[in-house]
């Protein structure tokens, strides 16, 4: 049972990125192009790849630390349920509704909580820890983007 879950958290960390895809393309698609950004911003054909990857990497993650179990592991399991409930939540609130500054609160909150799951996870597993590291440092520059977004907006 515990190798399942090197199948079923990958599945479900795509599944609830392509939900907040799917809930999040009118904005996406319409409004998102029209904004004005960073001249760092990526091209947009490079979000979904890294996301792939990164959602990947945090149910591979997870998965390792399930089965390793042990002292920590279920607080490893708290804090990858938050964070993945704030990336979905940031998605609604940048894309959906167009709230900016909410996202970039949010994206404040999913930063620290992602940090706080690394150390978890750093406690159960090495190897689950640095597979979320690349997480936090797109996060961190999703930041940086976001915050000139709403920096722009008049």
């Amino acid at each position: 049972m515990k190798k399942l879950g090197y199948i079923l958290f990958p599945l479900c960390t795509l599944g609830v990125g392509a939900l907040a895809g799917y809930l999040s393309e009118p904005g996406l698609t319409q409004v998102y192009p029209l904004l004005e950004k960073s001249p760092l911003t990526p091209p947009g054909y490079v979000f979904p790849l890294v996301w792939a990857v990164l959602y990947l990497l945090m149910g591979l993650g997870l998965a390792r630390v399930v089965q390793r179990g042990g002292p920590g592991s279920g607080l490893a399991a708290f804090f990858w349920v938050l964070q993945l409930a704030l990336n979905f939540s940031w998605s609604l609130l940048f894309f959906g509704d167009g709230d900016y500054f909410g996202a970039l609160l949010c994206l404040g909150l999913l930063w620290v909580f992602i940090l706080l799951m690394i150390l978890a996870f750093h406690s159960v597993s090495r190897l689950a820890a640095w597979m979320q590291v690349p997480y936090f440092l797109w996060v961190s520059f999703a930041g940086y983007l976001n915050l000139v977004i709403w920096q722009l907006i008049p």
